[in-house]
């Protein structure tokens, strides 16, 4: 733990972004990672595939979700960064999974963002030194950490003693280094009702 919950997303022909399993049956990702520019629509679950374990081609589990659960103002021709997410319901359940924690973060605290860069598209990257650096409580988290295309959908990630939790979900790189991830609270409420 915690990068045995973290997967590679792969759709043939249209996307490869990252995902991370946050319950036995559900994995979160970026909605925009589940289109493409000219598709006009959301693939069906059915084209999702999420490979844990990835590396350099290998994976030790294969899932293909069978329902995708999107929030509200989700679109497939761009949603704004406040709905780009996805929820990924799959069956049999998984072992190891990340919590969501919805509490806030503060400016300044610790995060680890993991994910298949476009630079690295063979093995997982984690940037471990990288913080908030937006206002607490905003709708979006604003972050320091380094991610490349590919990231979209990886989890940000913070640690306590009990261990490392989802503190949100990587959905935009800014110019330079930096992004914008959707707070784990947002994602929880969505998963309450499902």
């Amino acid at each position: 733990m915690p990068w045995v919950a973290v997967a590679r997303l792969q759709i043939p022909g249209v996307s490869r972004c990252t995902a991370v399993l946050v319950q036995p049956n559900f994995a979160v990702t970026a909605a925009h990672c589940l289109t493409r520019p000219g598709l006009g629509h959301f693939v069906q679950a059915t084209s999702i595939h999420l490979l844990l374990g990835y590396d350099a081609g290998s994976f030790t589990r294969h899932i293909v979700p069978d329902a995708v659960i999107l929030p509200p103002g989700a679109r497939a021709t761009g949603s704004p960064l406040g709905s780009d997410f996805a929820v990924l319901h799959f069956a049999p359940p998984a072992v190891h999974t990340l919590p969501l924690d919805p509490a806030p973060l503060s400016p300044g605290a610790e995060l680890v963002l993991a994910g298949f860069n476009q630079d690295r598209i063979e093995r997982l990257a984690v940037d471990a030194g990288c913080h908030v650096t937006g206002p607490p409580q905003a709708p979006l988290i604003e972050h320091d950490c380094t991610g490349t295309h590919g990231t979209s959908g990886g989890p940000l990630l913070a640690r306590d003693a009990g261990g490392y939790r989802v503190a949100g979900i990587q959905v935009a790189g800014r110019a330079g280094t930096g992004g914008i991830a959707i707070p784990a609270a947002v994602i929880a409420r969505l998963l309450g009702g499902s």
